[in-house]
């Protein structure tokens, strides 16, 4: 545990960002319950528990510097990434996240009852089925494409919200692909000190 507990606290060093001691114990908790329902319910391809600190953790809180204010939707959460750390970190946030895999919302609504997250919702379903009012922001790390995310997710952003994508290389041609009505605010390289290559979160919204 104080194993991880390093890794984490180095990890977000360069992030710029500042975590109290009970928010580093929720998100080490969750860490936690993530290496144990990975090993029946393979939530996740990375096993290794302290790369998931890296991979996992510290990747979903290098964008907490560009989350603002009123409700986020996670889609294609997954386990709960960027989620439930984001979730963790911003109480004053509310979080829904959002998977269509069963077994992985299941778990997130295990982790929302350990650690009493009030602020975080869970829903099963497909993006494009989902019937919510409007967030002020959508995240995602996980969609295919920047036009797929904003196809399928678009009904779900409120005029002056942000989509938030999470992506790894600068992804140029996808960029150019952005549809119509859509257009490219903001993009920022993401300092991580464990990760395996770039990593950049594209701020988009309605023209």
């Amino acid at each position: 545990m104080q194993e991880y507990r390093e890794l984490l606290l180095q990890g977000i060093k360069p992030l710029q960002i500042e975590l109290t001691d009970p928010q580093i114990d929720q998100l080490l908790a969750y860490h936690g319950l993530l290496v144990k329902w990975n090993k029946a319910y393979n939530l996740t391809a990375v096993r290794d528990p302290a790369a998931m600190i890296g991979r996992h953790l510290i990747d979903s809180l290098s964008v907490l510097p560009w989350i603002g204010e009123g409700r986020l939707l996670d889609v294609g959460s997954g386990p709960g990434l960027p989620g439930i750390p984001l979730a963790i970190c911003r109480p004053d946030l509310q979080v829904t996240t959002l998977d269509s895999n069963g077994k992985k919302t299941r778990f997130q609504v295990q982790v929302k009852a350990e650690l009493g997250l009030d602020n975080l919702q869970v829903i099963n379903g497909r993006v494009e089925a989902v019937e919510e009012p409007p967030f002020d922001m959508v995240i995602s790390r996980a969609f295919a494409s920047l036009q797929d995310m904003l196809d399928l997710s678009g009904h779900l952003c409120a005029p002056s919200g942000v989509f938030l994508a999470m992506k790894g290389l600068y992804p140029d041609s996808e960029i150019e692909q952005i549809p119509s009505g859509y257009t490219l605010k903001e993009s920022h390289r993401l300092e991580l000190p464990v990760s395996d290559g770039e990593r950049h979160l594209l701020v988009l919204g309605s023209v």
